[in-house]
Formats: structure tokens, sequence, C-alpha cells
């Protein structure tokens, strides 16, 4: 089963297709004649342009000047052939320090390589010749590949693959070799468990075959001959799985089922195919348009393709770069964002080959070593161009290649740096989100604006610096606008990040540096700051705010290090114009409402004469809106408070009646002071002037009021107070106290002839008392009525509206033997109806209370007669459970459970509950 897919092009001369990744290599026929067309117009093109304008962003040329490799010689031609010039290199092998080079005479060369270290991170080599070896034909040696397994040299010269030794380049005694290769692969990914064997697959020059075979030290072994569709021109290797580049397109075939997957398809006519083996099951191979591509042994790609030149002739692999050969230039692509990196100019080349990540290249003369610069060389390269994203992807890349604790290490400081970067420039979701991922130490940021470190901070940046600026003005260049938006942003980024875990161990630094961010741009979310839990440094954030004239929050910070005096007394000082701030338009309201919860008694009493000479009726509250549990335990003395509102009126019955009525406390003293100054107030309004505006009426209330529900002030001396005033109302009331109700009713009626407020003083007096007191009481009121006589048309009135509105509060029997014959029953209908009402409700719920009476009468006589049902047996041998002693007369206590006791047990079990019990007693 096979075929041909790979990504639609979007037009025949863009292969855009191909960016997306994972995507499948499969290819139509009717799309090969598309990327056949687009590639014979991509030749009549300038690459270079078409490149810009088909692949390329519009950044890629930018980001073609990192410095990814040094080219450096290996083998000098002078060291290789002398004055030789018909000598030419055709292929090389490195293993380890030893390097092999075949020449077009049939001679191999071994040199030992020394590796030197630069200053500036590259290396140089210094090529010491070992010995050469003529093999013994006139063809040149195509390919070495070196089995350090097996100390052997596989030389492919003639068709024919020969085993030599890999220190002195003889030949294996037993002639061992493998006849009819064209070219050979080994498998890096063997299938056999043998680690003295090496598998090794040729195209041979059968048509349409490759073949496997087992290499020994001293033997070969085919295993599998397998055709083909087409002539294979190139492989590579890995497990069980053959990548072949045929005649017109490149194909994955396991060699152990015979299954193949073709990829995409590839002229091998205009140009030879490149097929390497870059990793476990993947392989890079030489597309149409130009592109290099990679594929899985399962047919898929999961990595887009780099773009390269058109005449590539040879391509390695060192992570995270692809390296492409052309005529005249060596070019270096990312794996990781598909761009192209570096460019070496680097004519005549013909050779490009990776040997565990050392790259060779050579020409015909000369052999040199592509040295990578280190990745973290490169990122700091890539950041000190504010290349950030690059840097970021190449750091990623990385983690592969360093070990896990050096690379997380690493990481964390590449992505500061480049939050560093992003915040130069203004991008600060990118670097709020860097500074987060690497876990900044936020005092690194902080140090960048002056004076913002509290000035006890130990705190040194990191060396070597993270960033390149000394501050923020010179990271701004003096720009206020600039400067403004690097604040807005260290205001938000610290008030993220203060109660997470990366502010661990810097609480102090963070809320210190966000205060004065916070009092310096006058910032509504300083006050929040302070009245939440907080870790400001008193002295640095008190000087800050004094400098800015934050005299308020600057209270707020006395208070939550506990100097509530300091905080109360520049409070007042703002309020008495000492000092100017407009935070709080309310702060005297706010100082009362302070001091109110404020468990210092002596801060209270210190404010007590202020708060009182601006408001009485505010300040006051300082002592009436105390919290009732801190009333209970360190209660201010209510006699120490009345004392010191004896100057302050107003005050005073305000905190009297906190007392009387708020606290409701029993104390007889209270409750007559309050009283007396009620009617001090009321006698002041009904002075000669005889002034009687809303504030004496609203007292006057008052004064009824706690004359009327109140039972413990001095009913007499008030009574002496009130006599002659003109205060009918009150004296009423104070007779009723008294019991007399009769000469109150009659003030009520007679004196101040309301009717209404006669029937109100009934029902407040009977409240708390049983039903037959409040009977008599609108039974005094009606006879008052009734005594006028029929010539006293509004009391007639007034006693008809009684009976009627009260019905229920009356005898009938009683009232009807009192009115008048004259009255009519249509007169007295509501009254008389309400009557008959409640007399028939009243005599039904008697008759159910009876009822459900006489119902448990029967439910207890059936119990008796239950338990007189059976017979109890009294002998001697029968003992009290109780006592343990017999029975001498036939009288006892009976249990439900059975047991009999004396009576006088019984008696002592009830009234000593800690004796024995035999039971619930029936």
């Amino acid at each position: 089963m096979s075929g041909n897919v790979v990504p639609s092009p979007c037009s025949t001369t863009c292969l855009c297709g191909f960016l997306d990744p994972p995507f499948k290599l499969r290819l139509q026929t009717l799309h090969l004649q598309k990327v056949v067309t687009a590639n014979l117009k991509i030749e009549s093109l300038n690459w270079g342009a078409f490149q810009q304008e088909h692949f390329m962003p519009d950044y890629a040329v930018d980001m073609m000047n990192i410095k990814a490799f040094t080219l450096v010689s290996a083998v000098e031609r002078e060291l290789l052939m002398g004055d030789r010039d018909h000598i030419s290199i055709e292929c090389v092998e490195c293993c380890g320090r030893n390097l092999y080079v075949g020449t077009n005479d049939c001679f191999i060369y071994h040199f030992l390589l020394e590796e030197k270290a630069m200053p500036t991170g590259t290396a140089t080599f210094i090529a010491t010749k070992q010995l050469h070896r003529h093999l013994g034909f006139k063809k040149p040696v195509n390919e070495l590949c070196a089995a350090s397994a097996l100390n052997r040299l596989l030389v492919l010269c003639d068709n024919s693959i020969t085993l030599v030794n890999m220190l002195n380049l003889e030949p294996v005694p037993s002639g061992a070799r493998i006849k009819g290769a064209t070219t050979f692969a080994v498998n890096e990914n063997p299938v056999n468990g043998d680690p003295f064997c090496v598998e090794v697959c040729i195209i041979s020059v059968k048509r349409r075959t490759v073949q496997m075979f087992l290499v020994y030290e001293d033997r070969v072994q085919i295993v599998k001959e397998v055709s083909t569709t087409e002539q294979p021109l190139a492989v590579a290797v890995d497990g069980y799985f053959l990548c072949l580049a045929l005649t017109t397109q490149y194909i994955i075939l396991n060699y152990s089922t015979g299954f193949s997957q073709d990829l995409f398809p590839y002229c091998s006519e205009e140009k030879p195919p490149i097929v390497k083996r870059i990793g476990r099951q993947e392989f890079l191979l030489a597309g149409p348009g130009g592109l290099g591509m990679f594929a899985t042994v399962a047919g898929i790609s999961q990595r887009a393709p780099v773009h390269w030149s058109e005449n590539v002739i040879g391509a390695a692999v060192c992570f995270p770069y692809v390296i492409a050969l052309d005529d005249e230039f060596i070019t270096v692509h990312s794996m990781l964002d598909q761009q192209q990196k570096q460019t070496l100019p680097f004519k005549e080349g013909h050779i490009l080959q990776d040997f565990e990540g050392r790259v060779i290249v050579a020409t015909s003369k000369g052999v040199y070593i592509l040295v990578p610069l280190p990745l973290e060389k490169q990122i700091q390269d890539l950041l000190a161009n504010r290349r950030v994203e690059e840097a970021l992807v190449l750091a990623k890349g990385a983690r592969r290649n360093i070990p896990k604790e050096k690379f997380q290490v690493m990481y964390r400081r590449i992505l500061q740096q480049a939050g560093f970067i992003q915040f130069a420039q203004l991008q600060f979701l990118e670097a709020k989100e860097l500074f987060r991922s690497s876990q900044l130490d936020v005092r690194e940021l902080i140090s960048l604006y002056p004076f913002l470190l509290p000035t006890s901070s130990s705190f040194t940046r990191s060396h070597p610096p993270l960033h390149e600026y000394a501050d923020l003005n010179q990271l701004t260049q003096g720009d206020q606008e600039k400067m403004a938006k690097c604040k807005r942003f260290l205001m938000s980024y610290l008030n993220e990040i203060r109660s997470t875990e990366v502010a661990n161990g810097y609480k102090e630094d963070i809320d210190t540096a966000l205060l004065k961010l916070y009092a310096e741009a006058d910032h509504d979310s300083l006050l929040d700051l302070l009245v939440t839990e907080n870790s400001c440094l008193l002295t640095d954030s008190a000087a800050w705010l004094e400098k800015h004239k934050k005299y308020f929050a600057l209270g707020l910070l006395y208070h939550y290090n506990k100097q509530d005096a300091s905080a109360v007394q520049l409070w007042v000082n703002i309020v008495n114009g000492d000092i100017q701030d407009s935070t709080r338009s309310d702060l005297y309201e706010y100082i009362v409402d302070f001091l109110t919860y404020c468990l210092d008694q002596e801060l209270v009493w210190t404010h007590a004469d202020w708060l009182l000479q601006k408001s009485q009726e505010v300040g006051v509250q300082v002592f009436t809106k105390r919290p009732l549990d801190e009333q209970q335990q360190t209660s201010f003395n209510p006699d120490d408070i009345i004392s010191c509102l004896k100057k302050y009126p107003k005050a005073l019955v305000k905190y009297l009646e906190h007392l009387v009525i708020d606290r409701r406390l029993q104390k007889e003293e209270y409750h007559t002071h309050l009283a007396l100054l009620y009617l001090e107030e009321v006698l002041r309004q009904r002075a000669p002037t005889g002034g009687k505006d809303v504030e004496a009426t609203e007292t006057q209330a008052k004064l009824r009021r706690l004359l009327q529900k109140s039972d413990l002030y001095r009913v007499h001396l008030l009574k002496e107070k009130i006599q002659g005033a003109g205060l009918p109302m009150e004296s009423a009331i104070l007779h009723g106290k008294l019991g007399e109700h009769e000469k109150a009713l009659h003030i009520l009626v007679h004196e101040m002839g309301d009717f209404s407020a006669a029937e109100d003083y009934c029902l407040w007096s009977s409240e708390g008392q049983d039903a037959a007191c409040r009977q008599r009481l609108f039974h005094t009121l009606l006879a008052m009525y009734l005594r006028a006589g029929p010539s006293a048309h509004d009391l007639t009135v007034a006693a008809v509206d009684l009976l009627n509105h009260h019905a229920r509060e009356f005898d009938a029997t009683q009232v009807l033997q009192l009115l008048p014959d004259t009255w009519s029953v249509q007169l007295l209908c509501p009254f008389l109806t309400g009557a008959m009402r409640d007399s028939i409700h009243a005599r039904r719920t008697t008759q159910v209370a009876l009822g459900l009476a006489k119902s448990e009468n029967l439910i207890y006589m059936y119990d008796k007669m239950k338990l007189k049902g059976s017979a109890i047996w009294l002998s001697e041998k029968k003992l009290c459970q109780l006592c343990q002693n017999p029975f001498g007369e036939p009288v006892f206590v009976r249990y439900p459970n059975g047991g009999l006791v004396h009576t006088h047990c019984a008696a002592s079990r009830h009234t000593n509950p800690s004796s024995p019990s035999p039971g619930t007693r029936t």
C-alpha cells in the first residue's frame, strides 16, 4: 500500500501549505505537475528576491545576523597533499579525535584533532597527521564510516565496502567485504541486540534493490534484500525503516514487513536528493521549491520546513539548527522558528556532514569545522539586539542539550532579561508575564525607581546585571510621559503580586514602594493599602507621606503601627486647620467614629472636650455608640461620663437617652435625671415668650413617652416640678403612675377634653396588667362620661364611641345596667354585636376546653384500670427492691417494670436521687 501526499500550495509559486505542521507528506499526480511548474518558475527568478517575496516575513532579513557558528580550518591543503594539485578530497569521517579523509587517488589519511578553546567561546583545531594508506585500487574513495565498537573503518571504493583497522588502516585479515554497493548507510538505531555488530544498508548495483547486512569485526552477513519500484539513489536507516530517495520521489520502507509509504515527489534529474537521519525515527529531506522537509517514519512532519537554496548540495543538523551547503554559501536555519539565522561565504564546498554534534565541511582541497558558539552566548547576543522572541525560542529549544537544573537557572535568568527588555520598550503586558514566570526578585524592578526601596534595604542588583539601566531616568531619557507609564505599571504589578508567593521575603520592600507610588500619584488605593494588612516600613513611609502632604494617610499608618495617639493628634490638627489635607471632608466625624471603637480610654478622655466643643450632638457619639461587648468588659463609668457632660447639656441629654432607652439601665438616678432635663427644656420653650416651635414639641413628646414607659423615676419630685406649669397631660401621667386613675382621667376628660388621650391612657396604663385591670379602667372612663348627663352631648358621643371601639374591654352586663334607657339599640349596635361575639366565643372556647379535659380524664382512667387489671402477689418472700427487706404490711409502691418497694423507700428515693432506682414510679 502506498500513496503520494504533500500539503497543497496556495498558488503555483507559493508552498506556504508546508508552514503549518503537523501535516501529511502526500501529493497527487496533478499536484506534482504544479510543483514542477512552480520549480521551473522559481529557477527563472532571482532566488534571493523570490525568497523574500514568498517565504520570508519582512523582519526575516534583519534576523539573519545571529552568529551561531564560526568556520575554522582543520586540515590545510599543504598538510594533506603538499604540492600535488591533482589530489582532491572525496569524503571525510570523524570519530572522536580521529579524522579520516578519503581522496580521489584511493588514499585514506588519518589525522588526530586537538581542540583549543578560545576566550571568545569558540575553538581552534590543530590536526596532526598519523599515517596514510593506499587501498590498491585506481578508483576514488567514495565514502568512509567509522564503527568504533568494532575498531573498524568501513570504506566504499570501486563499489565494494572494505573493512580496515581504524588505527593502522590495514584491511582485516579475513578480507571480508561487501560487494556491489553504490552507497551505504549505518543503522544508528539498530534492531540487532549484539553490541559488537553494525547494521549496514546498501544500495546495490543490482537495479531497484537495497540490501541489509550485519558487519562484524572480521566478517559480514546479509540479512535482507528488498526490491523497490524505482531505482534508489540515497538512503538513511532508523530501526526497521529505510528512508529512500528514488528517481522521482521519497518513500519510507519497512524492510521487515515490506510496507512502503510514499512521502512526496522529487525530480532527481534536476539535482541530487538529500536524505539525512536527524534523530530517532526522523529524517531531513531536500524537498521541492527549495524546502528542507522533515519526515517521520510514520510519513508525517512534526516540524515546519526550512527554506534553503534551490542549489543545496548537502545538509546537516546541529540542534537547534539545520545547516545547508550550496555552491557559494553555508546557511544556518533554525528548526525552532524556521528562519535563516546566518550566512557564511564558502565557495567550492562539496561535503557537509555532522558527526556526533561536530559539523565538518570540505572543499576538494581542505577540511573545515563549523564550531558552534555556546547557546547561552547566542541567546545573550539576541537579547543584546532586543530580539526577545528569538532568544526565548532558542532558550526553550536548548532544553534538550543542557542538564535540567542548569537549564532552569539559565532559562529563568533569560526570562528576566527578556522582561526588562520588554519593560524598556513599554511592552508592559509582555514584561509582566516574563517577570512572573521567571520569579523575578521584584526588588530588581523596584530598584530602577529612585528612592522607592527602603533606606534600610540591603538589596544589591544581580551580577552580572539583568539590564543596562542605572535607573528610570536613564531608561526613559527624562520623558515624563514614559516615566508616568512605568510608574503606573509598577503600581499594577506590585499590587498583583503582593499577596502571592512571589512577594515572600520582600513584603516590606513591596508595600513600602507601593505606598510611595500611591502617595506620589495621589492614588485612591493609598488608603486601601493602609487600612488593610500591610508591611509598610514606618520610618520611610512616614517621611514620604509627610513630604507629599498626605497627613490623613500618615495617621492611618500610625494607627496600623499602634500609635493611635499620634494618629488622632495629626487628624485633629487637620480639622483645626493647622495643616492642610483635603482627603476627607468628614474628618471630624471620622475621628469620632475612630475614638468610638478605640479601647484606649485615656486617649478618648484626652480628646473628649475637643470633640464636644466642635459638636455636642456628634461628639457625644464617642460614648453612645461604643460596642456593647466593649462596654461590658472595659467600659467607661457612666457617672464619670455624666460628670464630663455637665458642661454640654445637649450631649448630656443624648447620653442619658442612650443609657435609659438604648441600654435600658434600670437605675432611678438616670431616669429621673433625663426626665428633669426634658422638663427643663419644655419649660424653657414655654417661657413667657410663648414660643412653641418644633423642638419644644419633640422634647415634650419625649418627656411624655418617658413618663409613660418608665417606672423608675421619682414621681413625686416630678409632680412637684410640674405643678402649676400648665402641663396637664404630664400631670395625668404622673397621677396614673401613683394609681390615681380617676384624677388622671378627670384631667384628660374635663380639663383637656382629649377623649382620644383618655382612651390611650386606659390602654398604656394597663400594659402588663391582667384583663380585669384594663376592664376597670375602661369602666371608670365610661362612668365618667355618663355622669355628665344627657346635656353634655360631647361626652355622650365619646361614651358611644368608647363602647363601639373597645367592646371587648367591657363587661356587657354591667354596661347595660349603666346606660340610659333613652339610648337606642341601633346606637349601640357595634358594641352589642362585639359583646355577643365575644360571649359566644368565650362559651364555645369553654366548651372545647371542658371536652378536652374530659377526654384527658378518660385516658387517665383507662390507664388506671389497666394497671388495676392484673393481680399482684405479695408474700414474705417478696423483698423491697430498694432496701431489700420484706414487706410487713400490704401497702407498697409498684413500678412499671414490676418492681415493688416500701412506700417510705419510694418517698426517700424521690428526696434522695442518688439512691438506686428500680424504674419510673406509677
